[in-house]
């Protein structure tokens, strides 16, 4: 159905937005008792990777990482390869939910600061009628009082668990916890409560065809100048680097 490819030593898989829909489905009604990771990464999540060996280890321990953003899609192509998708949680999570509508599939929303899940749940009800709220928390989550939510996780039965924390928060606490959660499939979703509550707003769909949704989000949300204005031109020096080290060593491009 797809290919594997690694970046930065992260392995990543090159689907189509269907493919990645039918394979989160697939998962879902497995129901064989594991706990699925599915992380989607971008150039920052990519940079993070790159400067911590453990968190790039996270990534990889995933069932399934998928790529976002202009960046990834940049480094891929220093590679030779042209991306089927971009797999942005934004396009990806609501086209999951009207997809697989009939299946009545149940959801829980942990993250943001308190109210922000609730608000998003919300909309989310409003929005997809086939979907069902399983339940909500807050994304401030201490270590003491993990047990706690988990087990109010475990008892709401979701399908679906959206972890919204941010890099590299979200993908640390569902690789820490996944052996306790009852849930065929945990997702990190980063952002993704701030649009739907309307915090964020969606860049103009020419904005994102030019690749720089990101100059969106840096204006709504400057204190992440630093991951734009100094990640960005990091992340291309490293893609440029690790596409030159690939050529040199002969590597195939897909894994």
């Amino acid at each position: 159905m797809s290919d594997v490819l690694d970046l930065f030593g992260v392995r990543m898989m090159d689907a189509t937005r269907p493919e990645a829909v039918a394979l989160m489905d697939r998962w879902i009604h497995a129901r064989d008792g594991r706990a699925r990771l599915m992380f989607i990464a971008n150039a920052h999540t990519l940079n993070l990777a790159c400067e911590d060996a453990g968190y790039r280890a996270i990534l990889n321990r995933a069932d399934v990482v998928f790529g976002d953003g202009t960046g990834v899609r940049l480094a891929a192509r220093m590679r030779g390869i042209r991306l089927k998708d971009n797999l942005v949680g934004t396009d990806l999570l609501p086209l999951f939910f009207c997809t697989t509508a009939r299946c009545r599939h149940r959801v829980f929303l942990l993250g943001g600061r308190p109210g922000t899940a609730a608000l998003a749940a919300e909309r989310l009800g409003r929005d997809f009628p086939g979907l069902e709220i399983a339940g909500h928390h807050h994304g401030y989550v201490p270590p003491r009082r993990a047990d706690d939510v988990i087990a109010a996780i475990n008892r709401a039965s979701p399908d679906l668990l959206l972890v919204a924390m941010g890099n590299p928060l979200q993908e640390r606490w569902l690789d820490q916890y996944r052996g306790a959660l009852d849930v065929p499939l945990g997702v990190g979703v980063g952002g993704l409560f701030d649009h739907w509550t309307g915090e964020l707003r969606r860049a103009p769909r020419w904005v994102r065809r030019l690749g720089v949704e990101w100059m969106q989000i840096l204006l709504q949300q400057p204190h992440k100048w630093r991951r734009y204005v100094l990640g960005n031109p990091r992340f291309v020096y490293r893609a440029l680097r690790d596409s030159a080290g690939a050529l040199a060593s002969g590597g195939r491009s897909h894994a």
